[in-house]
């Protein structure tokens, strides 16, 4: 019997299983118990999976799953859940699917009525997230920015209103170039934290103005290596430039009406942005909780 305590495996089921994203430490308990007890593992790279399972003596069947063959694969994998197996996905680090192959295997599954039984554990977004210090009760995941200037500034622009955080991924050789383009379509002092090889030997977490940022980011050419998490302050609205007018008009319309309505037609009637005025409504309520 394997070193880790067995599963209590059902057949016919899909498990997702995280897997540390640096610190072996972090993997769970019952993440090695399925993990040694599933018939099969559909891993993204069979080769890094292996290293992984070699370290905790682990002996299992794997199966590849990635990007450019999850499609034609899914089939296969769902006939052998069909035919009542049970398997593991698991991407090279992290929660599969967050950022990582799985999505069309998860998809395929549900539609078939085959149980999909989801792990928890590590994710670097949630991780970096949590020792921000920015607001985390809403949040956008945003993934990596796309990798060509104009559409990455397209992007940029089309969350420039976004009042909740937001996180992105981000790749050593684009980190600087994310940033100053941060720096043109934001402006230099929306607060961004660059959260860097979480759980590993040179982890570090700096927060600044993202113009300050970059300066302290091209200081030194280290702190663009690794593994890194891009946590930005969502948009204030500046309540100081909503007209009193439409503010009191706001408030008679949200006695009759919803909220979304009633700050749409103060905005129409004013002239002023209705995600100015929603969020200041919304922003109202949470203080008189």
């Amino acid at each position: 019997m394997n070193q880790h305590d067995q599963a209590d495996i059902s057949a016919s089921t899909l498990y997702i299983v995280p897997t540390p994203i640096g610190n072996l430490g972090d993997i769970t308990q019952r993440a090695l118990a399925v993990l040694s007890s599933v018939d099969l593992i559909a891993a993204e790279d069979t080769r890094h999976t292996g290293l992984l399972l070699q370290h905790f003596a682990i002996s299992a069947k794997m199966y590849p799953l990635h990007d450019h063959n999850e499609q034609q694969k899914a089939e296969h994998l769902l006939a052998k859940l069909q035919d009542g197996q049970s398997i593991a996905l698991v991407s090279d680090a992290g929660t599969p699917l967050i950022n990582d192959p799985g999505y069309h295997l998860v998809r395929r599954c549900r539609e078939a009525g085959i149980r999909v039984v989801p792990l928890p554990g590590a994710c670097a977004a949630i991780a970096a997230l949590s020792a921000a210090g920015l607001p985390s009760d809403k949040f956008c995941y945003e993934g990596f920015l796309p990798a060509k200037t104009k559409s990455r500034k397209d992007a940029l622009q089309a969350l420039i209103e976004e009042p909740r955080t937001l996180i992105f991924y981000e790749s050593t050789h684009r980190l600087l170039d994310s940033l100053q383009d941060m720096v043109e379509v934001w402006g230099p002092d929306r607060y961004v934290v660059l959260a860097r090889e979480i759980t590993k030997t040179w982890e570090n977490i700096r927060g600044d103005a993202v113009g300050a940022l970059l300066y302290w980011v091209k200081e030194d050419e280290t702190r663009k290596r690794g593994e890194m998490v891009l946590i930005v302050e969502g948009h204030k609205v500046d309540t100081e430039a909503l007209p009193a007018e439409a503010l009191r008009t706001l408030a008679l319309l949200q006695k009759e009406l919803p909220l979304k309505k009633a700050a749409s037609l103060a905005a129409e009637i004013h002239g002023v942005k209705k995600n100015a005025l929603y969020k200041y409504a919304l922003d109202q309520q949470e203080g008189d909780k």
